[in-house]
This record gives C-alpha cells, structure tokens and sequence, in this order.
C-alpha cells in the first residue's frame, strides 16, 4: 500500500513538473518583463478615459501576458492644472521586455541613452512592432511628452484633451523604431518626434500609427 502511494505521489509530481515545463513565458507569474508597447489599442483613438483608463490597458495587457503581479503605468503626460509628467509615474527601473532585455537601467538613462529600437520595442506578447518601410507602418507610439519625458510647455493640444479625445486634437508621439522621414534628431526620438493629425485611431493610422502606449512597470 506504501509503494503504490508513493508511485502515485511521485507520477503526480512529474506530471506537475512537465505541464509546467511546457508553459510559454508569459503564462508564470515570475514574468520579469516591465516594458512593453501595447500590442493594439482598445478602439477609442487616443481616447483612454484620460491617465487611469490608460494605465487599466496597460495592467490588462500585462496581466493577460502573466505579469498582473506588477502596478503598470502608461508612458503619458497630461498639461494644465494638474498636469502630470510622463517620467515621474513609472517608477525608478530597470526596465526589461519580453526577452529581458534591458532598454533602461534608470530614468535618468531612459531619456539619455536607453537602447529602444525596433528590435527590443517589445510588445507584451514578446512580438515586434511594424515600422517604417514596412508594409504598414506603426511607428508613432503615443505619449504626449517632451524629449525629456515631461509635459509640453507649449500652448496648443499635446494630449488630446488629456487622453480622452477621440475626434478632434493632437497629441505628441514618439517613434519606437527611432526612424523618421529625415536625420533631423526628432525623427529618431522614441517620445517625442511629432504631433498627430488628430486624434482618432483613422488619424492616427495616417500619421504613421494606431494609437499604441509605452507600458512600464512602476515597481
């Protein structure tokens, strides 16, 4: 009776042990991604139900890839009273993707010398994103910030209405690919290339995009 209890204990153990060899790596909890570019955007444009509706994309995006167990935030500044900058609300890094690897080992080296490309701008499936010179190009990647990571000083739209226009408006991206239509250095920013034409995911998609966020992991 002993033996065949633990012959029994010990086939379940293997079982255990070989359904969770086979899960994919964004299936366990211990996912150490903490970077992603949202892999599609959930309908509405640029319209995310302002700062917290964004960050709730981001979180179910995370969690659907197993990484819930972190508080996401999106890369977002908002103007006006109020106004909150993109770099002070995703926590102090290092930032990893879905491979692990490192495009940022702080915030300071974010927005100096981060190793964004094409190749590591991620989305949380661990997929890459479409950019220039692709058969659809999906470069502009939504943030609404300066090149160093803060509110627009400029008057005008740079957020469209803070993240819940869907019509008209404009909001500053950024080009996840760091390539542009020139050299000039704002065609190489990740954060902060160019305003769109509006803010509708249609005039999103003509301005070289479809309305995607910088995911991050505050903690």
């Amino acid at each position: 009776m002993r033996r065949t209890a633990l012959v029994l204990v010990l086939a379940g153990s293997a079982a255990i042990v070989a359904a969770c060899s086979g899960m994919g790596p964004f299936s366990s909890s211990g996912n150490k991604m903490s970077f992603f570019v949202t892999s599609a955007n959930p309908g509405k444009g640029a319209d995310f139900g302002g700062l917290a509706g964004a960050d709730r994309y981001c979180q179910t995006l995370a969690s659907a890839a197993g990484a819930g167990g972190k508080t996401w935030r999106a890369y977002l500044s908002t103007t006006g009273a109020g106004g909150v900058n993109a770099r002070d609300r995703i926590g102090r890094g290092p930032w990893m993707n879905a491979k692990g690897e490192v495009i940022a080992g702080s915030v300071d080296e974010l927005h100096a010398t981060n190793r964004i490309t094409k190749q590591t701008a991620l989305t949380e499936r661990g997929d890459m994103v479409m950019g220039r010179g692709d058969a659809v190009n999906m470069h502009d990647v939504l943030t609404g910030s300066s090149p160093d990571g803060r509110a627009m000083a400029a008057a005008g739209d740079s957020t469209c209405g803070n993240w819940t226009k869907s019509g008209e408006g404009s909001a500053i991206v950024g080009h996840h690919d760091r390539t542009g239509l020139n050299e000039e250095p704002p065609a190489k920013s990740w954060n902060s290339s160019h305003p769109s034409r509006g803010c509708s995911l249609e005039s999103l998609k003509a301005t070289g995009g479809d309305g995607r966020l910088y995911c991050f992991a505050a903690n």
